[in-house]
């Protein structure tokens, strides 16, 4: 009996305990986030920049009717409104500009199939520069800085292809060895310093920064390729960073050089790759000084910045997450601050259908904001860039250009992928300081993490220096979702203007009035809404 009785309230136990984890689990998965909390003595990273590439489509569109060139140009950079208050364009910060290796003067010898992926090189076979290349490029630089961008980037797929070991602009495969003649690396150097000095002479354009490789790491360019690109080993990448960084020095100028544009976060911070150190661990190698043969973070022209690629990093959504929580615990070890510096969908991106195909529609303007979020939020990017401003049918441009052979006239078209950037890029300006944000449900209790919901709301806030507060909301769901929000420490009940960007095809940063703090507010299924106060 006593035994039968012991059982008996063992098992009542265990039925108490199984509903109780029920009730719990139901009220934390029915839980949702009813109030923001914006956590105003919480900051985290300053921003720098939000941008865009060149590549390759700017060679064409720069040499377009001059009214074609400036419409693209304002939804690229422009931080003017139009007569009903609606910005014209998504305000860019920072361009990035393809420096090319001469695969263009090769024609259908340089192995590169298409003349799209071809880049005219300066440097002439006789050693001269002739500056009547890259004009299309070039052309776009002005514009930008027409349109108020002070930051520019300079980027390399390849050496040119007089110091490269195959002649060539495009890798023949070596190991994963960098394409470039041993006794060339000073060469390269001077060449870099020379085209930075040129295009500032001769177009008024001062590079902020240069970037060497591209996705040195990356298998795509090791055999064959369809564009310019080397791969690289990271003592190969130390020695012509030193090479670039001795050359600057000795010309006065002031360009940091930036690496190393990995061709995925986790070449980052461990061994990626098929198990290649050589091409892993690229903090760790580049940034501590127990790695004799790769330190160069005592270098005067590179700053404590590591730049690097999301592809392959946004799914599954675990990922999303872990792998930039994982890159950020090992910047913070060596107290480097970081950009995104490129991405567009790839065929691993399942959840909206892989990368065939222009898209402009919300579908991947959400997908890649909700990657925007957690590169700010859990990566620590005080950079983030987008791949190419202008593309082809494929998800990997802000804007589809429509034109035929020889390609000097065509048309564009927008994208809700290009406003959704804008909900970022044209609000938070750089030195802003990210802040922390509180989430909390209908009850008052705050929830773990809140500020992310990777299938719901994600939410991230900002002080610019100009002293406006800015607040960005993305509704990744499928039900509209209504909520409150507030300034920590703040009595006076700000008001803030709101811009939407949704499927309505009027609805591209689309100023849709104020509100104030405290009051209930509503963001529609599939949207995203930023939040400005003025100081």
């Amino acid at each position: 009996m006593l035994n039968r009785l012991i059982l008996n309230i063992k098992a009542m136990k265990r039925y108490f305990l199984l509903v109780l984890i029920i009730l719990f689990s139901i009220d934390y998965v029915g839980s949702q986030v009813k109030r923001y909390r914006i956590e105003t003595s919480e900051s985290h990273q300053i921003m720098q920049h939000f941008g865009a590439s060149d590549a390759w489509t700017m060679q064409y569109l720069g040499l377009w009717p001059q009214e074609k060139q400036d419409r693209i140009a304002d939804w690229l950079f422009s931080m003017e409104n139009d007569a009903d208050g609606k910005p014209k364009g998504i305000g860019l910060s920072l361009w990035r500009f393809n420096l090319g290796a001469g695969s263009t003067e090769q024609g259908e010898e340089s192995r590169i199939s298409s003349s799209w992926t071809r880049t005219e090189c300066f440097l002439q076979p006789d050693g001269t520069y002739s500056w009547d290349k890259q004009k299309g490029q070039r052309s776009f630089l002005r514009l930008a800085k027409e349109r108020g961008v002070n930051s520019f980037l300079a980027f390399l797929n390849s050496p040119p292809v007089y110091f490269t070991q195959n002649g060539l602009a495009t890798n023949t495969g070596r190991d994963g060895t960098f394409n470039l003649k041993p006794d060339c690396y000073e060469k390269h150097a001077r060449f870099i310093a020379d085209v930075l000095q040129g295009i500032k002479e001769h177009d008024g354009i001062m590079f902020d920064y240069i970037c060497p490789f591209n996705e040195p790491d990356g298998s795509w360019n090791w055999v064959g390729s369809n564009q310019e690109g080397s791969p690289a080993t990271n003592n190969e990448i130390a020695r012509m960073v030193r090479c670039l960084n001795d050359e600057l020095v000795s010309r006065r100028m002031d360009t940091k050089i930036l690496i190393s544009e990995s061709a995925d976060y986790n070449y980052l911070f461990r061994v990626h790759g098929h198990g290649d150190w050589r091409r892993s661990c690229q903090i760790q190698s580049f940034f501590s000084p127990d790695s004799t043969d790769t330190y160069i973070g005592n270098l005067r022209n590179v700053p404590h910045l590591i730049v690097g690629h999301s592809y392959w990093t946004n799914t599954p959504l675990d990922n999303l997450r872990n792998i930039r929580c994982m890159l950020a615990d090992t910047l913070k070890k060596y107290n480097l601050d970081f950009w995104q510096t490129e991405v567009c969908i790839m065929s691993n991106d399942e959840e909206i259908g892989g990368g065939g195909g222009f898209d402009r529609t919300m579908k991947t303007a959400l997908y890649v904001g909700r990657g925007i979020h957690h590169d700010i939020v859990y990566g620590g990017a005080s950079g983030w860039h987008w791949w190419r401003a202008v593309g082809e049918d494929y998800k990997d441009g802000l804007i589809r250009e429509y034109s035929d052979p020889p390609y000097l006239d065509g048309r564009v078209e927008d994208s809700k992928l290009m406003w959704v950037l804008g909900n970022y890029s044209r609000f938070i300006r750089p030195g802003a300081v990210r802040l922390g944000v509180s989430a909390f449900d209908e009850k008052g209790n705050r929830i773990q993490e809140g500020d992310t919901e990777q299938k719901g709301l994600m939410c991230s806030a900002y002080r610019n220096k100009d002293g406006s507060w800015i607040m960005v909301l993305l509704n990744y769901g499928t039900d509209d979702r209504a909520f409150s929000f507030e300034l920590s420490g703040k009595k006076k009940k700000r008001v803030w203007k709101q811009y939407r960007t949704s499927d309505d095809e009027n609805e591209n940063l689309l100023p849709i009035g104020s509100c104030r703090e405290g009051e209930d507010i509503r963001i529609p299924a599939r949207s995203v809404i930023t939040f400005v106060s003025k100081k």
